[in-house]
């Protein structure tokens, strides 16, 4: 059931056009990238301050205040420009542990951000809850981009 998708995915103009251009492939992957450490480095603000090592003369929901667009900005482009790298080789990243992996839990990170991350952040948590949600944050993200750098070797 699922090869006859994948074969139908492998031919896609996304997909030509990425795979038959000298620059479509890496002018994608800089995207993915470049606007995936923008999200990160946006949420990585907040997550200091719920850590208390930086950031002291605002509130954690100030910085949330201060950062979401740039954060929501930097997930949407990511998440499309990943989709157009997923449509270069479709059977190739879904056999691929490291990309599964990534995928399980990018969905668990951006999941966790924007319910209990969001709710925590927003509102003036005990330090104790705050480097928790704060360490959680970190683990999450370190791991998708472990798992991005793993697709590579698996």
């Amino acid at each position: 059931m699922l090869m006859p998708f994948l074969a139908f995915l492998q031919s896609n103009p996304i997909g030509d056009a990425l795979n038959n251009t000298e620059w479509a492939f890496p002018m994608a992957e800089c995207f993915h990238i470049v606007f995936f450490g923008m999200t990160i480095g946006t949420i990585m603000i907040v997550n200091l301050r719920l850590l208390g090592l930086a950031f002291p003369r605002q509130t954690p929901a100030q910085l949330v205040q201060s950062t979401w667009v740039w954060t929501l900005v930097g997930l949407v482009v990511t998440i499309l420009a990943g989709m157009a790298l997923f449509l270069s080789d479709p059977r190739m990243y879904y056999f691929n542990l490291g990309f599964r992996a990534k995928v399980v839990i990018f969905l668990l990170a951006v999941l966790y951000h924007y319910t209990v991350y969001s709710k925590v952040a927003s509102s003036s948590p005990s330090k104790g809850v705050g480097m928790t949600v704060g360490v959680i944050s970190v683990v999450l993200w370190v791991l998708v981009v472990a798992g991005g750098i793993f697709i590579a070797f698996i």
